[in-house]
């Protein structure tokens, strides 16, 4: 029973399908390994045993009358501390939220429930999502699956250590600057962003509003889809094999080749070495307008999450880490003709984009321009924290920016992914692409 802690969450579905697991008994599995781990309180905030127990049973009644409402049915997953959860504590990794209890359960917590998923629990993250490197002095830091002592990726921290470490088969989280994608790229797993507003954020709480999005932290592009179609309330997407041979991809040139670590970049042309002889046709390709994309999200952001959190930030100020707070504070100067005129030339930037990238297949660039960064180093050098903090969510952002939906794959290094970014709007077909990658980079 303790393999079910390592596979896939589309193999547990299929034992459960197959009669030879029970939902009931995969779930203790799950809940014995979470309360015995000696990580469990960085990496878990809450652990809904009731909820999970009453959960797995209905799903093992289904399973036994041969009414399964899902692939994942019966499936253990965590949930980010952000989606709000009926009855229990939904903090979003503050004290500005501490003792928050929502009364009805986030959009996509519905559907996946209503997809039968099991609710394991609440995972710790970034304070109010807003940084990329997991690190919350303020709550707790998970660790990361390669180094305990590294930050972990952020702000889907716990999320993603909670499938890294065995005790969660998959996990829900979000990704505004790359918080879905960073922490499944230093844990070695996958992770989808989804299109902007493909699904719903009503009841999870908002950073950026004009780019948050949901997606799903697993162990293989077939999870990820899975976990796509419980969030979406849909049928999951028919995935035939899609040759890599003749597909077109462009390989980003512009800023996110810039200063990255040596283990990074060897990781990633050893990636892209194995799709070019798996027959995948390569282009470098830039985008000299993306310099200018950059520039403008600095303001866009943080003008975003200033008018999300103006009021809980300054009634205490002193609860927040001094970081993320100045982050925060920032967009209290914007001027609304500025920040209006920033979305403008960011749309146009969009076009300029979508126009060079229309003739490939999908754009790939690194996962992350570093490595996963020192805690102690984090917590006592500022301007390691600084520069970690932009550097890392920097590649990630390109998907946000410009709209796009991307998925970070492991490439077998530890700690280094590769992104495929491909045009809003074509999740479904990102999926596809990205398990041809993910059979050439096995």
């Amino acid at each position: 029973m303790q393999t079910w802690l390592w596979a896939n969450a589309a193999d547990l579905g299929r034992g459960i399908d197959a009669g030879a697991i029970d939902p009931v008994a995969l779930c203790e599995v799950y809940l014995a390994a979470i309360a015995a781990h000696p990580l469990r309180d960085r990496i878990y905030a809450r652990v809904t045993d009731d909820r999970a127990r009453a959960e797995a049973q209905a799903a093992s009644v289904r399973a036994k009358a041969g009414a399964r409402v899902s692939p994942l049915d019966g499936v253990p997953v965590s949930w980010k501390d952000l989606f709000d959860t009926a009855g229990i504590a939904t903090e979003a990794g503050t004290a500005l939220m501490k003792g928050r209890v929502p009364t009805q359960d986030a959009a996509v917590l519905r559907a996946a429930t209503d997809a039968g998923l099991v609710c394991l629990g609440k995972t710790h993250m970034s304070e109010i999502a807003f940084s990329g490197l997991g690190y919350n002095p303020m709550t707790a830091t998970p660790p990361c699956v390669n180094d305990e002592n590294a930050a972990p990726g952020g702000s889907s921290s716990g999320a993603a250590a909670s499938v890294a470490f065995g005790l969660a088969a998959a996990a829900v989280g979000s990704d505004t600057g790359g918080s879905v994608r960073i922490p499944a790229v230093w844990n070695d797993l996958v992770g989808l962003k989804t299109t902007f507003g493909r699904l719903p954020v009503t009841g999870s709480v908002a950073l950026c509003s004009a780019f948050d999005t949901v997606g799903p932290i697993c162990r293989s592009v077939e999870d990820a889809a899975l976990m796509l179609a419980a969030l979406d309330g849909a049928q999951a997407p028919e995935m035939p094999d899609l040759p890599l041979a003749g597909l077109r991809f462009a390989a980003l040139q512009t800023i996110v080749l810039d200063d990255v670590a040596e283990a990074s970049m060897a990781g990633y042309n050893a990636a892209l070495a194995k799709l070019a002889a798996a027959g995948a046709k390569i282009t470098p390709l830039d985008v000299p307008e993306l310099t200018r994309a950059f520039a403008l999200s600095g303001p866009l952001y943080t003008a975003d999450a200033y008018a999300n959190w103006r009021d809980l930030v300054e009634a205490a100020p002193d609860a927040m880490y001094p970081q993320i707070l100045n982050r925060v504070r920032s967009g209290k100067d914007v001027l609304a003709h500025d920040y209006l005129s920033a979305w403008a030339e960011l749309r146009a930037i969009r076009e300029i984009y979508a126009n060079a990238t229309a003739p490939y297949d999908a754009v790939l660039c690194p996962g992350a321009a570093n490595m996963p960064p020192n805690v102690a180093r984090l917590a006592t050098d500022e301007a390691y924290y600084l520069r970690e903090n932009l550097l890392t969510l920097r590649n990630t952002r390109v998907a946000n920016l410009m709209g796009l939906a991307s998925l970070a794959l492991p490439t077998g290094v530890p700690s280094v992914g590769i992104l495929v970014n491909v045009a809003g709007g074509s999740d479904h077909r990102l999926l596809r692409i990205g398990a041809a990658v993910e059979r050439a980079l096995v």
